[in-house]
């Protein structure tokens, strides 16, 4: 059985629990992240004194999909999420997708770094007092590690490729201890390893957290997002729907593994795991660079879960640059209003970052595959929002002109309504097992794992489901942390 190592350091737990006393650090427990009604009063009330992307260390409570969507002082309340009216996305099928700019940051990676960088630390197997934390990304998540770091007190190091949007280099600078540029864009992952092992061997004290291979990431999405999904469905489900999936980006992996939580609870529903057209690694063992701000690509990641995927699509990054500006330019605004979009959706749709964009696409193509009905519905997740990407839409301003009525009504036609489902791939169990094996060249050959893990992922019933079990004994260490600080 496959497990997150839990072995506690004495010596070095010490240490971080006077870190944490001299910092006034409170941890929330994964169940208090799963239901805010579980943090105590006392901490709530000092949140109606904080801002949501402060950095203040009682906004470790405030990693969750529950948040009130304000910037300042809020509560806690139901799951954050939007549905996408057939009038936006061309099918009947009903699309609600969790919003991801509630969180601080202003993307759920905060989440995902959370459940890697936690574990360790109460553990004493991270030392806040001599090591860096470091975080490689293509973007969301080195921002969500060196917030996480800032908030628990550890110094930082964010790495993320020189390609991705201007607005999260700026505010790394402000919050990190170190950025590092890499080569190229959102494709170019292994130049992010590269530099891991660069600094592995620099003899420099520090700790990778790596997200394409850190099961904290897959952890915290199966306990957080899974719950929060499934309480979405509980509310929207009418006599006679369905529940028929989920739709995601594959990034990192982290996010899809909440369809493993939902396949244990809805076992007829099918995971879509969704890529660039320009840069086709799951569906034909391709590659290239694509401009899809939030995912990473040229690898399986090890913590994608294959076994549990059924179906792959490939969605072309025009397509979502152009519904970029038509959800955020005022000719864009004004011809979906015509088209008898909601004035309450057209307010909303800057809660979409690319990611977003191309989740929706993925799930239209979805819908689209199986033939859905208004009875059949689906989820998405929106990752962050279009207050990361400001400058992407002057960017494109200046390159291609203004955007017109013309190109809005272009937009809307082919990118839109005319989503078809081209590149889409049904897997049977032998393309599962291709896609699998690919995880070999990159984590076998390259980043050290070994053959037999590799083989324990496809063969073994329980590889994934040991980490899914550690979640209590993780809420018993964060507690026990917590009362050894003595600041509750």
């Amino acid at each position: 059985m496959a497990r997150i190592d839990l072995t506690v350091i004495k010596d070095r737990k010490e240490r971080a629990i006077q870190r944490a006393r001299e910092r006034n650090i409170i941890i929330p427990t994964f169940a208090q992240q799963r239901n805010p009604e579980l943090i105590p009063a006392s901490i709530k009330e000092e949140l109606k004194g904080i801002g949501l992307w402060d950095v203040h260390p009682r906004n470790l409570f405030r990693i969750t999909w529950k948040n009130e969507p304000v910037p300042y002082g809020g509560g806690f309340g139901g799951v954050n999420y939007i549905e996408l009216p057939s009038s936006l996305t061309g099918t009947d099928a009903r699309i609600f997708a969790l919003v991801g700019k509630w969180f601080p940051t202003g993307a759920h990676k905060v989440g995902a770094a959370f459940g890697c960088l936690v574990p360790r630390l109460v553990t004493g197997q991270f030392d806040p007092t001599s090591q860096k934390a470091v975080w490689p990304s293509t973007g969301n998540y080195c921002r969500g590690g060196a917030y996480d770091s800032a908030l628990l007190g550890c110094d930082s190091i964010a790495i993320l490729p020189e390609g991705m949007s201007k607005e999260r280099f700026e505010w790394l600078s402000k919050i990190a201890g170190e950025v590092i540029a890499t080569p190229g864009s959102e494709s170019n992952v292994k130049e992010i390893f590269d530099k891991c092992w660069e600094l592995r061997r620099s003899g420099e004290d520090l700790m990778i957290f790596n997200q394409f291979e850190e099961f904290g990431n897959y952890l915290w999405h199966y306990e957080q997002t899974g719950h929060a999904m499934e309480e979405v469905l509980m509310k929207e489900l009418g006599p006679g729907d369905r529940f028929r999936g989920i739709a995601l980006t594959t990034g990192s992996a982290g996010t899809i593994a909440c369809g493993d939580y939902l396949k244990q609870k809805f076992p007829l529903m099918k995971i879509v795991a969704s890529e660039a057209l320009q840069c086709p690694t799951l569906l034909q063992n391709g590659f290239g660079a694509h401009r899809i701000e939030g995912i990473g690509d040229k690898h399986v990641p090890w913590i994608h879960n294959v076994k549990n995927t059924d179906l792959i699509t490939a969605i072309d990054d025009d397509d979502v640059v152009a519904i970029m500006r038509l959800f955020n330019e005022a000719e864009g605004q004004a011809y979906l209003a015509k088209q008898g979009v909601p004035e309450n959706v057209l307010s909303q749709l800057n809660l979409m970052g690319f990611s977003g964009i191309a989740n929706m696409l993925s799930a239209v193509k979805m819908a689209k595959y199986y033939d859905m009905t208004s009875n059949d519905t689906l989820l998405i997740v929106l990752t962050d929002s279009m207050e990361l990407y400001n400058t992407r839409v002057d960017e494109y301003r200046q390159s291609y002109g203004p955007f017109t009525l013309t190109d809005a009504a272009e937009t809307y036609a082919a990118s839109l309504m005319g989503e078809s489902t081209d590149n889409m791939l049904e897997l049977s169990e032998f393309e599962r097992k291709r896609v699998h094996n690919l995880k070999y060249y990159t984590w076998v050959e390259q980043q050290g794992k070994t053959y037999e893990e590799i083989l324990a992922q496809w063969d073994d019933a329980d590889y994934w489901t040991g980490f899914q079990g550690q979640l209590d004994e993780m809420d018993e260490l964060i507690n026990e942390f917590n009362h050894r600080v003595g600041l509750l």
